[in-house]
């Protein structure tokens, strides 16, 4: 199997991290023969070969540090800055004869050049018009060039502004590309198998429209509707749209991949036409059906009709199903619009219309955003807004899809929005009903209770890597067991941003404490009385050099990843990490949940003597509080017993810095990226030796580094062992939940399929 090039036939579900989310359900689709065009993925293997050899990874990092994503100017420099560098950096030969040689084994000819990153169609982030696609590419040069644009759009603003608010490290985010059979869709669009505003699973929709299935997915035109009764396979309710235009391949093209399509004017007597028969519309939904039947969970779907048949482009899980109880409400005011319901829910807020990109920023928090269709470009302003109204789109637009993720009521397809609402004027939208109404209305509801479905439960804890928050709560709702490692550097750098000895001396080291209080409240409150174990600040001098008046206090290090950094500073600044420690102490009073964890411990002695400062700052065992320490020094490992000696409650293995300092290999150096990999046999030793000695001891053991999330096999030994939660990043949770339940179950630790 070549490292390079992974034909569909060779790809299945499971290769997320070396095809992208897209890649692995075509190949996955393939396999289970449904009718998916032909193609091949561009690995992610050589994406980061690609990084690496040109030297990439620290300047992109380098801008990417500290950024402000919500910095509109920030975000767009910084943006354009790293695409140049990836845009200008060659492609290997190999590489590119590699590519060339697969796609005239596919046949040659028109092509989709489509990106597949490795964070994309996860259960609770679609990423939804993040990344690039390129249709109609043709030729060799064309098809090489289309795969570097596609790696350069992993840093489109939208992009890094979304990975920022989903709380995802654009490190380790990687793009894999698609390279497929093109398909000049006489007719295109979009099916969710289940209705996705009120969660109907007794009913399918799809949406479609004449053309290429851009048009339908980014909102630029208003799609048929049908609702399909699953049960008996029959059309419920018809809406169709009238279309003046299509999207189609440009024969004429002279800008390369910018200019492969154009708009053509549909015929006046076929506009107002139904675009798919009704027997078409049954045969479609059969498709769906079998498609939602393979992977088990409703699934969004991307198709095309063309010579006579259907093909699938893309199938991912349904990520914005509101799991709300349902409302009935009565309202009683004018209707100024009607259009499809598109996100659930009722809000009332200011009108503010946009029309164009350079007016977002206007858009202030609790407005309704107007505008005639979004973009990935608007999620920013989206993200502001209490409601969002469109002229134009169906229930499965780029609007209704990100609106659904954010939890903001949405009415898409309203056709005259941007002219009947009038700035500064009060509305109300109700997204599950697809109406405006004027003014701010009084709400009568009456909430239905929904029950809850089966639970997969566990006896390893899966707890959750969190840093962001503004995300605690959303995550908070899944099926988690708590927050395995909070991070205090994402609150001091995007909230507090001032280096804390700076603000001590100007008098300002109360608000500092005060500040982190804050932050951790946020996670606390909301996972309580699950545990959230705080890792107490782990900046290294660079990094702390980057805070407001950093640069005043922190010295220049030859090798700061292990320099002057986690438990050593606390013992040497300990009147700086008194503001820490106030502040933790404030949550835990109120949230007893909350668990401290000291990181980069050196020797028995350093955590002694850290143990002993919390102590002086109302932090001990003895009234209730819980100690960990992270397992990231060899010494850790080595010593563990006369570290669990000192007396403490858990140990949490910090895997990327125990690989690093186990291998010899700084993990941020591209020339060692294929040897630094945590499943090497000597850092396996120390994972073992860890989880065996924390179980002799009665002491908690779990692992907070990247690899449970990459690595199932690893997580499978990890629980063999015996520790006691894996902390994995949130796009994992229910793949890690159902693989280490099916591993407990072979085990047996747990009953088969256990309810909660």
């Amino acid at each position: 199997m070549s490292p390079t090039i992974r034909w569909f036939s060779e790809v299945a579900k499971e290769d997320v991290g070396s095809v992208g989310g897209k890649g692995a359900s075509l190949g996955e689709m393939t396999r289970a023969q449904i009718p998916v065009p032909p193609g091949f993925v561009v690995t992610a293997e050589v994406y980061s070969s690609f990084f690496r050899v040109n030297g990439l990874s620290e300047p992109i990092q380098g801008l990417l540090t500290w950024l402000d994503s919500n910095n509109s100017a920030m975000l767009n420099d910084r943006s354009e800055k790293i695409k140049r560098l990836v845009l200008a950096a060659p492609i290997p030969a190999e590489v590119a004869t590699e590519i060339c040689h697969a796609y005239h084994k596919l046949g040659a000819g028109l092509v989709a050049v489509r990106s597949s990153a490795t964070a994309e169609d996860l259960p609770e982030a679609s990423f939804a018009g993040q990344q690039s696609t390129y249709l109609n590419v043709i030729g060799d040069d064309e098809v090489v060039n289309a795969v570097r644009e596609c790696w350069a759009s992993l840093f489109e603003p939208r992009a890094i502004f979304y990975r920022t608010e989903q709380g995802f490290n654009h490190a380790d985010v990687t793009m894999a590309v698609v390279i497929q059979r093109m398909v000049q869709s006489e007719r295109s669009g979009v099916m969710f198998t289940v209705e996705p505003v009120s969660n109907d699973g007794s009913k399918l929709t799809i949406e479609a429209v004449y053309g290429l299935g851009e048009a339908v997915v980014s909102g630029a035109v208003t799609p048929d509707f049908y609702l399909v009764e699953k049960s008996r396979l029959t059309v419920v309710e018809k809406r169709i749209a009238r279309q003046d235009w299509k999207l189609v391949r440009n024969p004429e093209r002279r800008d390369r991949l910018q200019d492969a399509n154009r708009r053509m004017d549909i015929p006046h007597e076929d506009q107002g036409a139904q675009k798919l028969t009704d027997k078409q519309i049954i045969d479609l939904t059969r498709l769906g059906l079998h498609i939602e039947r393979h992977y088990g969970v409703p699934q969004d779907i991307e198709w095309a009709y063309a010579d006579g048949g259907f093909y699938i482009v893309q199938s991912r899980p349904i990520t914005t199903l509101n799991t709300a109880p349902g409302e009935i409400r009565k309202i009683d005011a004018r209707v100024l619009l009607k259009g499809s319901a598109a996100s659930p829910g009722i809000v009332s807020g200011q009108v503010s219309v946009v029309r164009d990109l350079r007016e977002l920023d206007k858009v202030k928090r609790g407005d309704i955003l107007v505008t005639e269709m979004t973009t990935p470009d608007f999620v920013p302003a989206m993200k502001r807004a209490a409601g969002i109204v469109t002229d134009k789109g169906g229930r499965t637009c780029h609007a209704a899809i990100v609106s659904r993720e954010l939890g903001i009521p949405c009415v898409v397809g309203a056709e005259t929005a941007t002219a009947t609402l009038k700035p500064e004027v009060w509305v109300t939208v109700d997204g599950s009903a697809g109406v405006v109404y004027e003014g701010k209305v009084e709400i009568t509801s009456e909430v239905s209770a929904v029950s809850d479905g089966p639970v997969v439960r566990t006896a390893t804890r899966v707890y959750v890597n969190l840093a962001d928050p503004e995300r605690a709560e959303s995550v908070s709702k899944r099926h988690v067991d708590g927050v395995g490692l909070l991070r205090a550097e994402f609150i001091i750098a995007n909230t507090i941003k001032e280096h804390p000895r700076y603000m001590m001396d100007h008098g300002r080291g109360q608000e500092w404490s005060d500040k982190l209080s804050r932050g951790i409240e946020a996670f606390a409150s909301v996972f309580h009385p699950r545990p959230v174990v705080y890792r107490t600040t782990d900046f290294k001098t660079n990094e702390y050099r980057n805070l407001r008046g950093g640069e005043r206090y922190e010295a220049h290090e030859e090798n700061p990843m292990i320099g002057y950094r986690g438990a050593a500073r606390y013992l040497k600044e300990p009147d700086l990490f008194k503001l820490e420690a106030e502040a933790i102490r404030k949550v835990w009073e109120r949230y007893p949940s909350l668990c401290v964890m000291i990181p980069f411990i050196r020797s028995p002695k350093e955590l002694a003597e850290v143990k002993a400062l919390l102590e002086s700052h109302g932090l001990s065992r003895d009234r209730g509080m819980k100690l960990w320490m992270m397992c990231e020094v060899p010494t850790n490992v080595i010593l563990l017993d006369q570290f669990l000696d000192v007396g403490i409650d858990g140990v949490s293995i910090g895997s990327n810095d125990l690989t690093q300092l186990t291998l010899g290999i700084d993990r941020d150096n591209e020339r060692f990226a294929t040897a630094f990999d945590e499943r090497d046999a000597a850092v396996m030793w120390c994972l073992e030796k860890v989880v065996k000695t924390c179980v002799a001891r009665g002491v908690t053991s779990s692992i907070c580094g990247q690899a449970p999330s990459d690595y199932p096999e690893l997580t499978a030994k990890l629980v063999e062992w015996g520790i006691t939660s894996v902390s994995i990043s949130p796009d994992m949770i229910d793949k890690t939940r159902e693989s280490i339940a099916g591993l407990e179950t072979r085990l047996g630790r747990l009953p088969k399929q256990e309810q909660a």
